[in-house]
């Protein structure tokens, strides 16, 4: 973790926190991101391309660049968040958090006792950042977040209840994913009226439980409308979408 403000002091002071979307299986990419003034990256390790070691070595650039190191982990993964906070990601985000024993089990993997059962010995986060572990662990617990998805009919429902488990830190919406199992399968509608309301009310319940709301942005006007919505972290701009489209527009520069 960054000796400056870390990522969950600015969250926890209010501040807006904009991270990319990181796909592709270089490290590169990650450092490339904070060149163009991103302050925060997210690894997707559930859909995207990236191996533990990638990931790994994309959290020691983005440490050296003085970023935030995000890992959105696979399904029911929970042992690697342990692993990638060791290695020096700041937030763990876990998808399909259905319910307050799937919250529970994220929280066992993320934090040290009393709260969760993470063992002792962080030394990708520790050597990178120049601290020792009993520095890192004095403040692990505080410093490194455990965010639920919030992406399923049964996850919003239990929502409250999901936002009250002890040592978990927020959550972060997949409004794709939510408009397609709230409509059975049936559409993919993430900025449609139903699905905007539906996130308003997430960001508004998490707000109000004193925990901090996250969520994947589609389009500009998206992003807008989470941030007044009271989203504080919020994602938007995704290695391969950004490439294709920088490329397909350098290449039709003669035309």
């Amino acid at each position: 973790m960054s000796k400056n403000m870390c990522l969950a002091e600015k969250l926890r002071a209010g501040q807006t926190v904009l991270s990319a979307w990181a796909t592709l299986p270089s490290p590169i990419f990650s450092s490339l991101f904070l060149k163009g003034g991103y302050k925060a990256v997210t690894l997707d390790l559930q859909h995207g391309l990236q191996t533990r070691a990638e990931a790994r070595d994309s959290i020691k650039e983005m440490i050296i660049g003085g970023g935030h190191a995000i890992a959105r982990i696979r399904m029911d993964d929970f042992r690697n968040a342990s692993w990638l906070l060791d290695a020096g990601a700041e937030m763990i985000i876990a998808p399909m958090i259905n319910s307050v024993d799937d919250a529970r089990k994220l929280v066992e993997f993320c934090k040290y006792p009393p709260l969760g059962t993470r063992s002792y010995g962080s030394v990708g986060a520790t050597m990178t950042a120049g601290i020792t572990m009993d520095e890192y662990f004095a403040s692990a617990d505080k410093k490194t977040l455990a965010i639920a998805m919030i992406e399923t009919p049964e996850a919003y429902a239990a929502l409250e209840d999901i936002l009250g488990v002890d040592g978990l830190d927020g959550i972060f919406v997949g409004p794709s994913d939510l408009s397609l199992t709230v409509s059975g399968g049936k559409s993919v509608a993430p900025v449609s009226e139903a699905s905007l309301a539906m996130q308003k009310d997430i960001a508004e319940k998490t707000s109000a439980a004193g925990k901090i709301a996250g969520i994947y942005c589609v389009t500009k006007d998206h992003l807008q409308h989470s941030k007044a919505a009271g989203y504080q972290f919020m994602t938007f701009g995704t290695d391969s979408t950004l490439f294709i489209s920088a490329a397909a527009e350098a290449a039709q520069a003669l035309d």
